[in-house]
Formats: structure tokens, C-alpha cells, sequence
């Protein structure tokens, strides 16, 4: 039996991890990456834990006119259910003018041992997998879930998901027209517990 190599340290995806930073939709360009250039980024997506091999999830590709017809959803929807007005209109205008985004879709599956909560974590790996293989392939993007991603009517309605399913992430996928400035970043030493007995 073979046995792999061990693994040798790479400088530049760390020093990626330590810099990467999200791009917000008004961020974005009208430009988005290729039906091939996609298939790698979802490739890349798909290599997280995923106890049992079960595949929780799988992807929803919205290109501008899907966005276009679910930002018309988004402004119905948000309005039966009294979503603030200046929330809605960003909603509406992210999905408006993206040019495409993902849908990760978490599906969870009967199992024994695993349970939904683990599943559903494995469904937020693909969503943050797929977000940094976007960045480090030079596109702009963004995770972004809020009331859409667990609204029944707007996940039947616009996604025709099943009822077991909900959203785990919406990618936004585009070139990068600015630059956002970075924010403050997390204390590690702070949040850090060592046991050492």
C-alpha cells in the first residue's frame, strides 16, 4: 500500500487565508465567471468535511435574468413579510444587478449517526470553500444568507426547493469594480483557551 507524501507548506495560500476579504455586492461588476471557470470553483467547493460522505448539499447557478426574476420575488416576498424598506431595497438591488450567484443548498439526509446540525455545517464549508476558491481565482465576491434563505414561499416560489431544504449561502460571483477597505479583525489571543493537562 502506497503511502502519501506529507504535505509541504505553502506559503501563498496561508498568506491568501490571512488577507482574503469578502466584496460586497455593491463591490461587484456586471462581469462573472464562465460556465467552465465555475465547474473549478465548485469543484474546490465540494472538498470539506463531510462525515459519511453524505453530500448535504448541492448548488443552485442563478445567472442575471434567475437574479433579475428573484429580485422581483425578493420585493413581493420582503413586503408580505414587512421587511424593513431600506433592508429590502438592498436586497432587492444585490440580486437586481448581480450578474450571477450560487446557491448552496443544504439537503440533509436521513442518517443514524450524523445529524442535521453536522450536515449543516458541512453545507457552511462548501459556502466559505467556494467563497475563497472565488477570491483566490481573482474574482469579487460575498456569502450573504438573511430572511431569503429560510423564507418557505421564497425558497419554493423562486428556488423550488424541497421542504426539507433551506439555503445555506448566497455566492455572489463578479469582478471587482472597488476595493473595499478592511475592518478590524478578531482578537485570537482573546478568544483563545490552551489546555495543556
Amino acid at each position: 500500500m502506497s503511502v502519501p507524501p506529507p504535505l509541504s507548506p505553502n506559503p501563498a495560500a496561508l498568506e491568501f487565508l490571512l488577507h482574503r476579504r469578502s466584496r460586497p455586492p455593491r463591490m461587484l461588476g456586471n462581469s462573472a465567471p464562465d460556465r467552465e471557470a465555475l465547474r473549478t470553483l465548485l469543484a474546490a467547493a465540494t472538498r470539506v468535511p463531510d462525515h459519511g460522505k453524505l453530500e448535504p448539499w448541492r448548488f443552485i447557478v442563478l445567472t442575471a435574468e434567475a437574479c433579475k426574476r428573484l429580485a422581483v420575488l425578493t420585493k413581493s416576498r420582503g413586503a408580505a413579510l414587512g421587511v424593513d424598506e431600506r433592508r429590502l431595497e438592498k436586497d432587492h438591488s444585490g440580486f437586481v444587478d448581480a450578474p450571477l450567484i450560487v446557491a448552496v443548498i443544504s439537503s440533509p439526509k436521513p442518517h443514524p449517526t450524523v445529524p442535521e446540525s453536522e450536515q449543516y455545517a458541512s453545507a457552511a464549508a462548501v459556502c466559505v470553500s467556494l467563497l475563497n476558491a472565488a477570491l483566490a481565482a481573482g474574482w469579487g465576491a460575498v456569502w450573504l444568507t438573511g430572511w431569503r434563505a429560510t423564507d418557505r414561499p421564497f425558497l419554493t416560489q423562486g428556488l423550488n426547493l424541497f421542504p426539507h431544504e433551506s439555503v445555506a449561502g448566497f455566492i455572489h460571483i463578479a469582478n471587482e469594480v472597488r476595493v473595499p477597505p478592511d475592518r478590524p479583525r478578531p482578537d485570537t489571543d482573546a478568544l483563545t483557551t490552551w489546555v495543556n493537562t
